[in-house]
């Protein structure tokens, strides 16, 4: 039984930041071996203007691939809005998620509306999704520093987290879309947050843009967190936060977690294979820490056995 819950964002959150498009063929190797390590909640892509977030082309045509998500298996998709929605409707999405900022800024250049315009839209989606049975889950970026407006106060990100659980959202995803949190200013916005909805309501994003990703999580996990956002090999940043960097690798985290005894579902091993093979299809070397110290000793172990 998993103690821990792993949010896979990887093929959305992650591939919509590449210089280039992954074809469909390798998008969907990926999620299959993500399955295959023990993935449950796996993003597959999101259904936004493709002139836009190019990457993310395809999206439909990848649900229809893969197939229906296996018992106890979520395949999630980011829409932006009703017509978004309507996309994923059309493709047999069951489980969706909503994307707004804590600040203005930030919004503004994400989503090209302000935080209360997004409300505004996402109420509407929400209630279609509840009238089909369809979860959504709620991102609220920027909520410890914004790229635009700098440090973002505690006061201001539990503000944004309220506002979409009052929207009816079943998870909001706290995210570092920068990487400007400490330990600290996670627990100002993590601890008080937590204890108003629960371990299941919460779930942490954060990217490593300062090296502060795995610290902030673990931080979260002692707080009491259970859910966290990753990324395959650390792949991620955003086409519209400057200098944002990628996401907290999962591989980093299973092993930190595992390593405390904590139980993640993740098969480690099979992951870092997984993530290998994708390396060489994108042709670039990947972020996560775990992995580079995997494909050394893979080198290593390669090199003794031709002796």
């Amino acid at each position: 039984m998993s103690q821990v819950t792993i949010f896979e964002m990887g093929l959305r959150d992650g591939l919509q930041n590449e210089s280039r498009s992954v074809r469909l063929e390798d998008r969907l190797s990926l999620a299959q071996n993500l399955l295959k390590s023990g993935i449950r909640e796996l993003e597959l892509g999101a259904f936004v203007r493709e002139d836009k977030v190019p990457q993310m082309a395809g999206t439909s045509e990848l649900f229809q691939k893969i197939g229906k998500p296996a018992k106890n298996t979520r395949f999630w998709a980011l829409v932006p809005n009703l017509k978004g929605f309507e996309r994923a409707v059309q493709s047999n999405v069951q489980s969706i998620a909503v994307f707004t900022a804590a600040t203005e800024s930030f919004a503004q250049r994400n989503i090209g509306m302000s935080i209360a315009d997004s409300y505004a839209v996402f109420k509407e989606v929400i209630q279609e999704a509840k009238r089909r049975k369809i979860t959504v889950r709620g991102y609220l970026s920027t909520a410890f520093g914004c790229p635009f407006e700098g440090p973002v106060s505690a006061k201001q990100a539990l503000k944004g987290v309220d506002q979409l659980m009052k929207l009816g959202v079943f998870q909001v995803s706290i995210g570092d879309t920068i990487g400007m949190g400490t330990p600290k200013m996670v627990e100002q916005v993590v601890k008080p947050a937590l204890k108003k909805y629960g371990a299941k309501k919460i779930a942490l994003h954060f990217h490593d843009t300062r090296g502060m990703a795995a610290a902030n999580a673990l931080r979260s996990f002692d707080l009491g967190a259970r859910v966290f956002d990753t990324s395959v090999g650390g792949l991620g940043g955003c086409p519209f936060a400057p200098g944002a960097t990628g996401n907290l690798a999962t591989e980093d985290l299973v092993f930190m977690l595992e390593g405390m005894g904590v139980k993640t579902g993740i098969d480690l091993d099979f992951l870092a294979r997984s993530s290998l093979s994708f390396q060489r299809k994108i042709n670039r070397g990947l972020t996560s820490r775990y992995l580079t110290a995997y494909a050394s000793q893979q080198k290593t172990r390669i090199a003794n056995d031709s002796h």
